[in-house]
């Protein structure tokens, strides 16, 4: 294989996307980006990015900021862990290392929430540290660039292919190099979708494309079924607000607020009115809510329920009367919230 460097980093200075971080790429400023992509596109996650930045600028103002409006800054931008995650980083960053993130791999690699991707992001970007950061992309342009069949979402053809990022990494640019695979991939060398061969600028080199097999590659195994889980909600109205509950400190969507819901069960009206009144809360469900559901990675939950109102008594700890708008709510209740009815009617 000859060297893609050559080819790869001129079209990458004259294709670049401006991107905020790009503009200012401090350590922090691509670590927040980088998790922010991690599961969302460029487009949607910008504005998001922006806010982010201007409420908390540095490590300091993230390590400081409470739960709640750490999750409202992220709502909408889902797997919440990430977020999570990065505040426990930012911690140790302040405890350890004077609020800047370390210039070093091992020391981002220790980092919650931080793998080899976002260490290798960060690392060469922020630091010009010749160190590789292998997504998805960079798979996807590496198993076409070497015609390779093997399947990508086992660790050794990752192994494998990291040596490969590494070996053409021009050790004087390896934030360049790695933002310009990050880029083809995102670009050009594009997935499920034909691959823009005769745009690309390893297409000289790539023995996918000289094969014709380009648009076949990477090899994956099928995806495996979704679960399917039942999760009745109850949108129950007081003249105080909407009854909410705060989902418990660890697991799926953690310490985040939601509509009353009861997870993998399917109620009927009298047991979710039953339910809620082991709560202490005297409901009267009105009106059954059109179902809807929300894809995670790895289930699918399915909601259905009633809407209705009630006196707004005294609750448990980890549940309140309020406004949604005042909470960081998950977006897998957002086709059940949209069925709210006019808080006045009830």
């Amino acid at each position: 294989m000859e060297r893609i460097a050559p080819l790869l980093l001129p079209w990458f200075e004259a294709n670049k996307r401006l991107l905020p971080f790009r503009q200012e790429p401090s350590a922090y400023h691509i670590w927040v980006s980088e998790i922010m992509l991690q599961q969302t596109r460029v487009a949607a996650a910008l504005p998001y990015y922006e806010r982010f930045i201007r409420e908390l600028p540095d490590a300091a103002a993230l390590a400081a900021c409470d739960a709640d409006t750490l999750h409202k800054l992220w709502q909408g931008l889902g797997y919440y862990n990430r977020v999570n995650n990065m505040q426990k980083a930012a911690r140790v960053v302040c405890e350890r290392y004077g609020g800047e993130l370390p210039d070093d791999y091992d020391a981002l690699r220790a980092l919650p929430g931080i793998g080899d991707y976002t260490a290798g992001a960060i690392a060469s970007i922020a630091f010009g540290i010749p160190a590789p950061a292998v997504d998805g992309n960079v798979l996807r342009v590496f198993a076409r660039l070497y015609n390779d069949d093997a399947d990508i979402t086992k660790p050794e053809t990752k192994r494998k292919f990291t040596e490969r990022v590494l070996d053409q990494m021009p050790k004087t640019a390896p934030g360049p190099y790695n933002e310009a695979l990050m880029e083809l991939g995102a670009l050009v060398c594009v997935p499920n979708a034909a691959p823009q061969c005769l745009a690309c600028p390893l297409a000289p080199v790539c023995r996918g494309f000289a094969a014709g097999r380009a648009e076949q590659l990477p090899v994956k195994p099928p995806k495996k079924e979704k679960e399917r889980l039942p999760v009745t909600v109850a949108l129950v109205q007081s003249p105080a607000g909407l009854l909410l509950q705060r989902r418990p400190d660890k697991g799926l969507l953690a310490g985040l607020w939601q509509p009353a819901a009861f997870e993998n069960q399917a109620m009927t009206r009298e047991q979710l009115t039953a339910a809620l009144a082991a709560l202490g809360v005297d409901a009267a469900l009105e009106r059954p809510l059109q179902p809807a559901r929300h894809v995670f990675t790895h289930k699918i939950w399915q909601l259905s329920g009633w809407a209705g109102s009630a006196p707004a008594v005294p609750l448990p700890e980890g549940w309140v009367w309020g406004r949604p708008e005042d909470y960081p709510l998950p977006s897998a209740f957002d086709g059940i919230l949209s069925q709210r009815a006019d808080e006045k009617s009830l």
